[in-house]
């Protein structure tokens, strides 16, 4: 299996959401590994490029789905392959240090995120 991080928008996610599938764009991130270290790489590079997707200070968001291989990037992904969200927590202010963490939601926990 193929570990993908898509950045994405809360207004993007809840269209992806409604229409039961994400489609990676071109800055979607595929972990070389699935070691923790390489992971938590690929979510911090997925996360500069949700940053860069919306208002500055804005939430970060990344979907991490489990394809196939890592063909099936440029193919839309079923929600049943998505295996969490991260997410900022809240809004963050401008200037927010780009390294902080995000919050991780279980697929379950995605309507209240979007609520």
């Amino acid at each position: 299996m193929t570990r993908l991080y898509v950045p994405t928008t809360l207004a993007a996610l809840r269209a992806s959401w409604a229409a039961g599938r994400i489609e990676p764009g071109p800055d979607v991130v595929v972990a070389e590994s699935d070691d923790e270290d390489t992971e938590y790489a690929a979510l911090m590079t997925a996360a500069d490029a949700s940053a860069a997707l919306g208002p500055e200070g804005g939430r970060r968001v990344v979907v991490v789905a489990e394809v196939a291989g890592p063909e099936a990037v440029a193919h839309p992904v079923p929600l049943k392959r998505v295996v969490a969200v991260h997410a900022d927590a809240a809004e963050r202010p401008a200037g927010a240090d780009p390294d902080d963490d995000l919050a991780w939601f279980a697929t379950q926990e995605v309507p209240e995120l979007l609520a």
